[in-house]
């Protein structure tokens, strides 16, 4: 048992140690990115009006630290649409990208996913925005909170690149350690048939995981499907559900919790069916 372990803890401590270099890169090259058009960024999605899903979309794949907290922050505020919100949402990365970089996914397979995310959290925004139409008051009331459970707006975009692959870098470890010991132990046909063959229970499973309003659902997502132990839909499904700290956020500053139960039935219920969808597509 105790060489078992040792292996799958070598296994996992190798792998990390190959990733931290390209997830320093990526984080450092994010960084760079949101201190030079953060602000443009979430000025861009206050503006938008009408068209609001279609920019946050678009918008919502550029990877930047703390988005889906700022949109929440604008919701709150009544500066933008609850389609808006949803579109952000759904088309956010967390911490999906660096990941996906980091392990050299194929180019393609990474715009395919980034596509449907974007894709998805439009379509959707602008179909909610047709069935709920939400006065706009005439003077906005932002409470501008800068924070993520892995973002602490650190001046140095050096220093900050460093604390976001220290962390992410540590759930990968511990996710791998726990992968490989299920291997191992010979359990990878059991767990890739859970998840991977369920065309409809694994969407919803990755739909909770996706709830967690922290980095590490996106990373335990993301780890499994490079895993081969989850699938395309249930994957998707899972990081469309997957806000960052944007819904927690939203439950603190928006006072109506009618409204924040409602948005998060939507974007469950708008990821999950989604991924059933592309599981039945791609099986």
């Amino acid at each position: 048992m105790f060489e078992v372990i040792w292996d799958a803890l070598l296994d996992a401590l190798i792998d990390g140690v190959k990733l931290l270099p390209f997830l320093f890169l990526t984080y450092l090259a994010m960084e760079w990115l949101e201190h030079k058009a953060g602000e443009k960024v979430n000025g861009w999605v206050r503006k938008s009006g009408k068209v609001g899903p279609l920019v946050g979309g678009v918008l919502g794949v550029v990877p930047q630290c703390g988005f889906s907290a700022a949109a929440s922050n604008f919701y709150a505020g009544r500066v933008i649409t609850l389609g808006t919100l949803l579109a952000i949402y759904l088309s956010t990365s967390d911490e999906m990208l660096p990941i996906l970089l980091s392990e050299h996914v194929a180019p393609l397979l990474i715009l395919k996913i980034l596509g449907c995310k974007m894709g998805i959290g439009i379509a959707a925004g602008f179909l909610v925005d047709l069935i709920y139409r939400r006065k706009q008051p005439e003077h906005e009331h932002i409470h501008e909170i800068c924070e993520h459970d892995h973002c602490k707006c650190e001046k140095s975009i050096w220093k900050s690149a460093l604390v976001h692959t220290i962390k992410i870098a540590l759930f990968i470890l511990l996710i791998a350690l726990g992968l490989n010991l299920v291997l191992e132990l010979g359990g990878e046909k059991v767990l890739s048939g859970f998840l991977a063959g369920r065309t409809v229970l694994g969407p919803v499973l990755a739909g909770l995981v996706g709830l967690i309003p922290n980095c590490a659902s996106s990373v335990v997502i993301t780890q499994l499907y490079l895993e081969g132990t989850m699938g395309f839909g249930a994957m998707l499904s899972g990081l469309l559900v997957n806000a960052g700290v944007g819904l927690l956020i939203l439950f603190r500053v928006n006072h109506s919790r009618k409204e924040n139960f409602t948005v998060l039935g939507l974007l469950y219920a708008i990821g999950v069916f989604s991924g059933i969808v592309l599981s039945i597509i791609a099986g």
